[in-house]
């Protein structure tokens, strides 16, 4: 398939932009592919105008004809083959298996919202049926359910050019409510986002869903996601990336005259609490996994372990020793894109300008041509990690750093001091665990994910997952942007009182035609 580089608005391609950029290979700095350009304020206009003629101007699509959308999604993405991994890996430097297992987890998300449809029961329906007869007041009928919201603006994230991307959890969990998406993609890899768009676009068409239900816009500079998030039309916004990009669309879209949610997941180091019982027992194991997890896609997932926590002893020590020979062994990756291979490089240097902080390793130099960087293992004291603030601030890319404790209070006050984050891991025994309770509620106030004995990389896509936690980690706990819950971001509720049966939507009518799970009179049923 040709990639044409145009904005592609409710199926159409248009140019008007100016201003142009291209992909580029990170593995060989060479720039390729055609000229994109910056969307314009009439490009942006033109896509938020079609998404809302399509959530407003016609009846909305029924449950079933938007699963199959996004079933038919999934089959376009699948048909993409090795197209779509050869682009991807060209224009991120990630691996082949990488990336057809991330393809994997897209067309599953996008089944699993689809199943999520179809069956009906997310959009929590409850009714509280008229009693006439009640004194002193008469009881009216009142029946609630979830409702989509209306245009909704995705932004696809650099390290995850499938997964958060065009067909990622975000679209998929916005078109599964019934909402209408315009998708900023990556200036990372523009082609890879194109290729996608066109496929889903190929769906919306064989599905007959209304042309506005999906735009793509490309743009490399920050004016065209700006002017996404503050256009009028725009009812909601979902970013994965850093903490400074995130909070300053959530800036803009709170100061909106009508503000707005803006979903954003952003900065997370994940710590991982090592408890003595663990460490003696399994201290090298333990090691091994955190060298694996931290190094893992060159560091590049917001669930990196960026910080680990022990006491001082033996066996930490033995511990730092094999940890750092892990470290020292490893070979350098190639980072998504320059700019991020460059901030990585910063924060090491931010970090070991730390009084205090030292580097126990690191792996061989990486060759700045092909945006390499090198796994490093650094080392601190409880102290100086309590005092710095740079010290706990996410360092993204291939990176680890141990902070030693004199105690269960240290360990307490390391966990007490850190921002809200993705996820906390302790490593223990049940003897740990019945020792450490006070350390186990405080990780409980900081993380939306608590791990025993595992490490954060790999998010499973379930409907358990919880994949946001306390600001900054995200803009919302309340919320995942990971499992079949995520829909919930992209809906509010409606409650119609008195209402006659057949001008209620079908999931609150008495005969439940759809026979989805509800609260009936304060009881769950579905009959």
């Amino acid at each position: 398939m040709n990639i044409t580089a145009e904005q592609l608005i409710a199926g159409r391609g248009s140019r008007d932009g100016s201003r142009t950029f291209s992909a580029t290979n990170p593995a060989t700095a060479t720039p390729f592919g055609p000229q994109f350009r910056d969307a314009t304020a009439g490009e942006i206009d033109r896509a938020l105008e079609a998404a809302r003629a399509a959530f407003e101007e016609a009846p909305p699509s029924p449950p079933e004809q938007v699963a199959l959308f996004l079933d038919r999604i999934a089959a376009e993405v699948t048909d993409l083959g090795d197209q779509l991994i050869d682009l991807a890996v060209a224009e991120t430097g990630l691996g082949r298996d990488r990336l057809t297992a991330e393809r994997g987890r897209t067309v599953g998300q996008l089944r699993m919202f689809a199943e999520t449809t179809r069956e009906g029961s997310w959009v929590d329906a409850r009714i509280d049926t008229a009693d006439p007869t009640r004194q002193l007041i008469p009881k009216p009928d009142v029946r609630r359910m979830l409702v989509a919201i209306g245009p909704v603006v995705v932004f696809g994230a650099s390290n995850f050019p499938i997964a958060f991307s065009v067909a990622g959890g975000d679209t998929a969990s916005a078109l599964a409510a019934g909402n209408p998406v315009v998708f900023k993609a990556h200036p990372a890899h523009p082609n890879t986002s194109e290729l996608i768009a066109r496929a889903a676009l190929r769906a919306a068409e064989a599905e007959s869903m209304s042309p506005g239900i999906f735009s793509l816009l490309q743009g490399a500079g920050h004016e065209v996601g700006l002017e996404l998030v503050r256009h009028p039309l725009t009812e909601a916004v979902a970013f994965t990336g850093s903490l400074r990009g995130g909070r300053a669309l959530f800036d803009v879209a709170a100061s909106r005259p009508r503000p707005i949610p803006l979903y954003a997941e952003m900065g997370s180091v994940n710590p991982v609490f090592l408890l003595p019982g663990a460490l003696a027992s399994r201290g090298e194991t333990i090691a091994k996994g955190l060298v694996h997890s931290a190094t893992l896609g060159v560091g590049q997932f917001c669930t990196n372990p960026g910080v680990v926590v022990g006491t001082e002893g033996p066996q930490l020590d033995q511990f730092v020793r094999v940890v750092a020979d892990l470290v020292r062994q490893a070979a350098p990756g190639t980072m998504l894109y320059a700019g991020i291979c460059q901030s990585f490089g910063h924060s090491i240097e931010r970090l070991r300008s730390v009084p205090g902080i030292k580097v126990e390793s690191h792996a061989p130099a990486g060759s700045a041509q092909k945006t390499q960087a090198s796994p490093t293992f650094l080392s601190t004291d409880a102290t100086t990690f309590l005092a710095h603030p740079d010290a706990r601030e996410e360092c993204f890319g291939p990176s680890t750093m141990l902070v030693r404790c004199g105690g269960a209070a240290e360990l307490e006050a390391v966990a007490r001091a850190l921002d809200g984050q993705l996820t906390a891991t302790v490593h223990g025994t049940p003897e740990d665990l019945a020792a450490h309770q006070p350390l186990l509620r405080i990780l409980r106030r900081k993380a939306g994910r608590l791990l025993f004995n595992g490490f954060p990389t790999g998010v499973e896509v379930c409907s358990a997952m919880q994949h946001g936690g306390p600001y900054p980690a995200t803009t919302d706990a309340h919320f995942t942007s990971v499992g079949s819950a995520a829909i919930y971001r992209f809906a509010r509720p409606l409650c119609f009182q008195d209402f006659p049966q057949h001008s209620l939507p079908p999931e609150l009518q008495d005969g439940n035609p759809r026979k989805i799970w509800r609260m009936v009179d304060n009881q769950r049923r579905n009959d």
